[in-house]
């Protein structure tokens, strides 16, 4: 269970007190919810305690780049929010040796089924969002929408990597998307959220929803 959009140690802790696996810190993105700067990120991941996993979201689409963002971070994986070309995914795992590379792919249609088959073999993961990576649009994450479970659900069976589900999840909604989709894991961020803030009821409220169902 991943609980992103967090924006401070005290935020990060009580996400993890609640059962979080791993904390969500999102570095610049041309819109969305929870962004920070790389020198919070760095230093919430150092509070980060052994065990939790600290994941940069990041929307550069380089190796190079990537890397030195990672550096100056340190967190020990990277959310990829938007595309990359093929090589870039080579170049990245031979400068981030034990960094685990997730990438997200936006469910908008059939065609996100043959994305995702495309992408899985190089990557720890994919994890499924509802936002629109067209230039026109841009939207990388943290939309609160929800996409279509079904395809959600022929892309989990379709590939070998693991797949973390995000889009829209809510404490009255997770158990179906579990049951629907069957992911590997989940991620919430505006769903445990009121006016931006990490809410500490909706976040045990989501923990309970989740529990016993089989998802982590």
């Amino acid at each position: 269970m991943k609980v992103c959009c967090i924006d401070s140690v005290d935020e990060a802790r009580m996400a993890i007190r609640h059962g979080a696996a791993a904390i969500g810190l999102v570095s610049e993105m041309p819109s969305g919810p929870g962004v920070i700067p790389d020198e919070r990120i760095a230093e919430i991941a150092a509070a980060i305690p052994p065990g939790v996993t600290s994941v940069l979201l990041t929307c550069r689409q380089d190796a190079e780049s990537i890397f030195e963002q990672q550096r100056r971070c340190r967190v020990n994986a990277i959310q990829l929010c938007d595309r990359l070309d093929s090589c870039e995914y080579d170049r990245l795992r031979a400068a981030l040796r034990g960094i685990a590379l997730i990438q997200v792919v936006h469910v908008i249609g059939e065609e996100s089924v043959a994305e995702a088959r495309r992408i899985a073999p190089h990557v720890a993961a994919i994890l499924l969002d509802a936002g629109n990576p067209a230039p026109a649009v841009r939207e990388l994450g943290g939309t609160g929408r929800r996409h279509d479970w079904t395809i959600s659900r022929r892309i989990r069976e379709s590939i070998a990597a693991p797949l973390f589900l995000a889009g829209g999840l809510r404490p009255d909604n997770v158990a179906d998307a579990i049951r629907d989709v069957g992911p590997y894991a989940l991620d919430v961020c505006t769903g445990v959220r009121t006016a931006g803030r990490l809410d500490e009821g909706k976040l045990a409220a989501f923990f309970a929803a989740i529990s016993g169902v089989g998802v982590g």
